[in-house]
């Protein structure tokens, strides 16, 4: 963890302002001939002032070396009780959580990680993973995604229910983890050819290469009853956390306006709409969302008030689906941020008091006789009983499976792993991360590639700008009436159009719609994770070879920018390049 301290970093705005204003009069030149430093917070060429800050002036931080992904934002700086809570929150993620060590404590019995920060290394994208290995500290943000393939071949269908949703490869003594980590094996494979005829050397000559993942997990690595069958398996890393506050803070409004450009657009041009728009999401007759789009995240009873238990009103309760490469969650607030450590590590907490766990693994492990034998020797197990081997095999049934684990007093006396007071520090701090300022936006070359990367089309998914709402968040009851960082009418760039496309790669995504990933802030990965691996599985090692792989199918919704891309002399290349490791 870096050492931070509470100075206004809009303060170090002003003096970069004030720094320009004394030094230069003409704030739209476009050379390098200066340093940086005379440039920030001013427009040059083609960049407005407010690119130099693409979480806007409550969510970006000055900080663009080496630790900036862990910066909190200004917004923090500016409230000492969040500053605080900040920090506390930051040790959630950052530590190994164990079965007994307060506070970090309720590790298992069964967990997908130790820590967050195993997936997240400093708080970014995971790493490309030659096996699938969990230690600490690997930076293996790989989850698996185990399901029935609709047909041969296919990157589609449920998922298994043997095991949990986000897979388990760990597990505490004396159980077995419900997959084990040395059935799994990950293949690197070369793409040898192009599915939509693209060669794989550009016209003058440079070349390029293309690797997939192929995964396969052997049946005698599930640690369940039954074991699984006709399974297919996919990897998705972890994408950086950095920044996911102020996403929240988009209004639903916003996003429904995207969505009907889009489909305006493949409508006008008389092609099918639910191919390019996930029908899901959206209904092309109705021109409005569908059903799947919204998010409920309030539970209960609509009181005669128009309010539920948490005084959540009806229509705040509904946000629009924004996060996760599915696109699955609605806040931040109840999703990927509040959900991490319970489905990670599987710590408990008061309105979680149950484990993340399956029917078919508490099964296999009441059956397994060596588990039965190490609690049968253990006296002060929670799963003693009455230290008959019958007695210990029901205890372990009953305390595993979700089934009665959550309802049955019997065989669970609940108390919360996790404080209300921990959760609200970690939720300030995942709303807290900022975004790091952009860089060299003075410089001719980085100019020269934005204007490329919008005349090739890339911003037509990768949307430069967004403008945040009031930020009215929805909290959890569990947080009370204690605050969370807020970026009210923010105009921020993510490199987003927060919804969904198809690439049509080789071995694609579970079930080929994938949310546009943000850009922002991916140009200092690698100085930040030591690694600067992109798209969903990590396959792509370079910003050439994410791009490229964009034009892998001539299905590709990307397909015709990608091949732009190829066509362009390499000095244009170069320059997109280095635009996307500017903002």
């Amino acid at each position: 963890m870096q050492k931070h301290y509470f100075i206004p970093s809009l303060a170090s705005v002003l003096l970069a302002a004030n720094f320009v204003s004394c030094s230069d009069d003409d704030t739209t030149i476009a050379t390098n001939e200066q340093p940086e430093a005379s440039y920030v917070g001013q427009a040059v060429g083609n960049f407005t002032a407010d690119e130099w800050y693409p979480g806007g002036q409550l969510g970006t931080t000055e900080n663009t070396g080496s630790n900036a992904y862990s910066d909190q934002t200004p917004a923090v700086d500016a409230d000492q009780d969040l500053f605080n809570a900040f920090f506390s929150g930051e040790q959630m993620f950052e530590r190994n959580y164990s079965q007994s060590t307060a506070p970090f404590k309720g590790l298992g019995p069964a967990s997908v990680r130790s820590s967050c920060f195993d997936c997240h290394p400093e708080y970014g994208h995971g790493k490309r993973m030659a096996q699938y290995t969990t230690g600490y500290g690997n930076g293996n943000g790989y989850l698996l995604v185990v399901y029935h393939p609709t047909s041969e071949g296919s990157n589609d269908g449920p998922y298994i229910s043997e095991v949990t949703g986000m897979p388990q490869t760990q597990a505490v003594t004396p159980f077995l983890p419900p997959i084990s980590e040395d059935g799994i094996n990950i293949t690197w494979n070369h793409v040898t050819a192009m599915e939509s005829g693209i060669p794989m050397q550009f016209p003058d000559g440079e070349t390029y290469d293309l690797i997939y993942p192929e995964v396969t997990i052997a049946s005698s690595a599930f640690n369940t009853d039954p074991v699984p069958t006709n399974y297919a398996v996919r990897l998705e890393s972890t994408i950086g956390v950095i920044g996911t506050g102020l996403l929240d803070a988009i209004p639903n409004d916003s996003i429904k306006a995207q969505y009907a450009k889009t489909a305006s657009y493949y409508k006008r041009t008389g092609k099918d709409v639910s191919e390019y728009v996930n029908a899901s999401f959206w209904d092309s007759d109705a021109d409005d969302f569908a059903a799947g789009a919204w998010y409920s995240v309030a539970n209960g009873k609509l009181a005669a008030t128009g309010r539920y238990a948490d005084n959540t009103s009806a229509a705040d309760a509904k946000l629009v689906k924004r996060f996760t490469y599915a696109l699955t969650r609605g806040s931040l607030q109840d999703g990927p941020g509040a959900n991490a450590i319970w489905n990670i590590t599987n710590v408990s907490r008061s309105d979680r008091p149950y484990l993340y766990t399956t029917d078919a693994w508490a099964s296999a492990m009441s059956k397994n006789k060596e588990v039965i034998a190490k609690i049968k020797a253990d006296p002060t197990s929670p799963y003693y009983a009455d230290g008959t081997e019958e007695g210990i095999a029901d205890a372990v049934l009953h305390l595993l499976s979700p089934s009665t684990n959550q309802f049955d007093n019997q065989w669970h006396n609940f108390t919360a792993d996790q404080t209300d007071e921990q959760f609200y520090n970690f939720m300030v701090w995942h709303r807290g991360l900022a975004i790091p300022r952009a860089r060299n936006l003075n410089d001719a070359e980085v100019q020269r590639g934005k204007e490329v990367f919008n005349e090739i089309g890339c911003a037509n998914c990768h949307r430069p700008t967004w403008k945040t709402g009031d930020d009215n968040y929805w909290k959890p009851g569990l947080i009370g009436e204690r605050d969370l960082p807020r970026y009210p009418h923010q105009t921020i760039h993510p490199y987003s159009d927060m919804i969904q496309h198809k690439l049509y790669m080789k071995n694609d995504i579970h079930g080929s719609w994938c949310r546009t990933t943000p850009l922002w802030g991916r140009g200092l990965s690698l100085i930040n994770t030591g690694a600067e691996d992109r798209l969903h599985d990590c396959r792509a090692r370079n910003e050439i070879e994410a791009i490229m792989w964009h034009g892998y199918s001539k299905n590709s919704h990307a397909y015709n920018s990608a091949l732009k891309f190829y066509n362009l002399p390499k000095a244009d290349r170069d320059a997109v390049v280095k635009f996307l490791r500017s903002i």
